[in-house]
């Protein structure tokens, strides 16, 4: 048999690692119902609006509990071996919250985060400042092979279709080979419609086939889940 050439990459698992995140009631028809496209506007600029600013803007306020990351961390760790010594990067990393909870419950675990917002960095959680840095996903600020476990939650898709596969494409490079995203999706014309709804920011939103997909065209290997809301 003839090899067959230049052949796409395997992705990695679909699976939910945030299943032990706090789930939290929505209202998204009202969401959807009082969101414009002025709110959306101000919401992409991630400054102080976004973070700190109305409910209708962003977060409505973004301040640390323990409650939401903690809980995660275990799954993060035991899923892919995390220990004194590992290396991760988070990719949209905020505040710095959940770098905090992973260097706090995995003692001698080397943490680093980039986010494109100056305020979140500059306003972040004060023991992760250090490990912090104002940086774009498109192009990040690591040599390759840097860590061995990139995370970036509802992140990537904050950017149009081919920044967004160039962010892919240097979570892979920085990465030794874990790596783990989550992407707003949906799965049929219900969710496709409560999504665009409740969307505030994200510039990428497919069909979790159409993900599949674009993951594998771009060379991305790492796993990944779905936020719905």
């Amino acid at each position: 048999m003839t090899k067959t050439t230049n052949r796409k990459p395997n992705i990695g698992n679909e699976i939910d690692l945030l299943v032990n995140y706090p789930k939290t009631k929505r209202d998204v028809k009202e969401r959807g119902a009082t969101k414009t496209e002025a709110d959306r506007a101000i919401a992409r600029q991630f400054g102080k609006d976004f973070f700190d600013g109305d409910r209708k803007h962003g977060y409505g306020g973004y301040s640390y509990q323990s409650r939401f990351w903690q809980p995660v961390v275990p799954t993060f760790q035991d899923y892919y071996g995390l220990a004194a010594g590992s290396s991760l990067l988070d990719v949209g990393c905020g505040k710095g919250f959940m770098l905090h909870d992973f260097a706090l419950l995995i003692p001698g675990l080397e943490v680093a985060g980039v986010d494109v917002s100056s305020y979140a960095i500059e306003h972040g959680m004060e023991d992760m400042k250090p490990f912090m840095q104002v940086g774009d996903a498109r192009e990040l600020p690591f040599p390759d092979k840097s860590f061995d476990l990139v995370i970036s939650i509802n992140t990537v898709h904050n950017l149009e279709r081919d920044e967004c596969g160039r962010a892919l494409q240097e979570i892979e490079r920085v990465s030794r080979g874990g790596s783990y995203i989550t992407v707003d999706a949906y799965r049929n014309d219900e969710e496709k419609e409560l999504m665009y709804a409740w969307n505030l920011t994200a510039k990428t939103i497919m069909h979790v086939d159409e993900w599949k997909k674009f993951f594998s065209e771009v060379g991305y290997t790492g796993d990944y889940f779905w936020f719905v809301p």
